[in-house]
């Protein structure tokens, strides 16, 4: 361990002591304060925090940033304020404690395990509506960003694993988890000094670079990237926040990744990112986006919200602290004014997952989806199932997949929608309770045929039973409904036995 860290030992064995775990701190605020803490607003958390014990201390500390005794400060940080105030993460004044770092708990789930951990990061902006300006290197630490990205990530077992512009490490030590090396890089010195921090306050080994987008990692390939970038659309003029703006116009520097990522994966290997994206005038989305997409990679990318312009701005001058502040009407007039001169009427959100496909694999798949519905949180299993649907039937002739069984999967239930007492019902919908929770419109020939899914009769012999229950030529039955089988694989509503 670097000296310059050398507290991080100590420290992780006083949250400990303190019981300061993501659990425990929200058992002691109760629901209606830890409800307002995530509203920023830290009152009804201050009336419950007042024993002075070790646990309410380090939430008035950290988590309220608010000051504390000093004799507090030392009961819940035995021998560690003088040597946490050199560190940088706390300062003092006579008789006082003040935290000049959050220090958060954490719950983390691996590998169906729960285990706390602690992220240092620079302290949040804007508790109880203070205008608080951030500073260009400033330190972002757990948000709903990066709990997104965490959630999409797949988590099964890795030789190696990039975190791409790590922030405060949030993302390497999710990998840490599951992979066996993990690199962490950012153009942030004070982010990967966190990052550090942060991998030796919680016991993993992460290995940090400093450099832009795959600089520090030419020529070498992994098996996962992860990365939530700098990806806030704006005219790249002004005041840099290095947390979220790239330097680069526009949605360029998302674009950049998913073009150039692929070169830096391992056979097999994916890159998934949480990115923004221009909507643009006279051009679908999905076809701008496509236009990114490789042939040597499968991708599925999904749009999950589209925000207007204006919304756009208001969303990042507040999150940056401008909100009422003397120049916040400029300031959106130029955001504004920018993106309507680039035709854009509408940023878009959500997730690019592409994987690299072996030496003489055939045609890659891409899917581009709409889908602003509830889904089944962590989806990055999901994202591994359609993986893993895409391989099962890239190989698979007709032929091939008539002699194959399916199953339906367990979650799919049918609903159908007609009038009370109607003899045949208007529509027939497929839906999944859990992944992407996808529904679809199936007609009766669909709809008998997931229900007779079993793992028992192959492809070609439900289809065959099809079509003498229903008296429809077997030939035609199986060139119509072959695609549709496809569908309902690649969909997830069937799993190849």
């Amino acid at each position: 361990m670097s000296s310059d860290l050398d507290f991080t030992g100590p420290l992780r064995d006083a949250l400990v002591a303190a019981d300061f775990t993501y659990d425990r701190v929200a058992e002691a605020l109760g629901e209606e304060a830890h409800r307002a803490l995530g509203r920023n607003e830290t009152l009804p958390a201050l009336r419950r925090t007042t024993s002075g014990g070790p646990l309410d201390t380090l939430v008035r500390l950290f988590l309220l940033q608010t000051t504390v005794p000093r004799a507090q400060a030392d009961r819940a940080l035995p021998g560690l304020v003088d040597r946490l105030c050199t560190a940088g993460l706390l300062q003092q004044s006579v008789g006082e404690v003040a935290a000049r770092t959050d220090c958060r708990p954490y719950a983390a789930t691996e590998a169906g395990r729960d285990h706390d951990l602690w992220v240092v990061s620079d302290l949040t902006p804007g508790l109880d509506g203070a205008p608080v300006a951030v500073g260009p290197d400033h330190v972002l630490g757990i948000s709903s960003a990066s709990t997104s990205l965490a959630q999409l990530t797949m988590r099964e077992p890795v030789g190696s694993a990039l975190d791409l512009g790590t922030g405060c490490g949030v993302q390497a030590l999710h990998l840490a988890a599951h992979a066996e090396r993990v690199v962490a890089t950012d153009v942030n010195a004070r982010a990967l000094w966190m990052t550090r921090l942060n991998a030796a306050l919680n016991e993993v080994e992460v290995e940090t670079r400093d450099g832009s987008f795959f600089e520090p990692v030419a020529g070498e390939r992994f098996d996962l990237v992860a990365t939530n970038p700098p990806f806030v659309i704006s005219p790249a003029t002004g005041e840099r926040l290095v947390y979220r703006d790239s330097g680069l116009p526009g949605d360029r520097v998302v674009e950049h990744i998913v073009r150039t990522g692929p070169d830096h994966l391992a056979d097999g290997g994916w890159l998934q990112v949480l990115a923004n994206w221009a909507v643009v005038d006279g051009r679908p989305w999905d076809e701008r986006l496509g236009s990114w997409l490789r042939e040597d990679c499968d991708a599925l990318v999904v749009q999950r919200e589209t925000l207007d312009p204006s919304a756009y701005v208001e969303l990042w001058l507040k999150d940056s602290g401008h909100h009422g502040g003397p120049d916040y009407a400029r300031r959106y007039d130029t955001w504004l004014s920018w993106l309507e001169q680039q035709g854009v009427r509408g940023v878009g959100f959500g997730w690019i997952n592409v994987r690299r496909r072996g030496e003489g694999e055939r045609a890659a798949s891409h899917e581009l989806l709409e889908w602003p519905y509830d889904v089944e949180q962590p989806i990055g299993p999901a994202i591994h199932d359609w993986g893993e649907a895409v391989d099962g039937l890239r190989d698979l002739a007709d032929d091939e997949l008539l002699a194959r069984t399916l199953r339906a999967r367990d979650d799919v239930q049918q609903e159908t929608v007609g009038r009370p007492g109607a003899e045949d019902p208007e529509a027939i919908v497929l839906r999944q309770q859990r992944g992407f929770r996808r529904a679809r419109t199936a007609d009766t020939v669909e709809a008998a045929f997931v229900g007779a899914c079993d793992g028992d009769l192959a492809v070609g012999q439900l289809l065959a039973a099809l079509g003498a229950l229903l008296e429809r030529d077997a030939e035609d039955l199986r060139e119509a409904y072959l695609p549709v089988v496809r569908d309902l694989v690649s969909e997830g509503f069937l799993v190849l036995g």
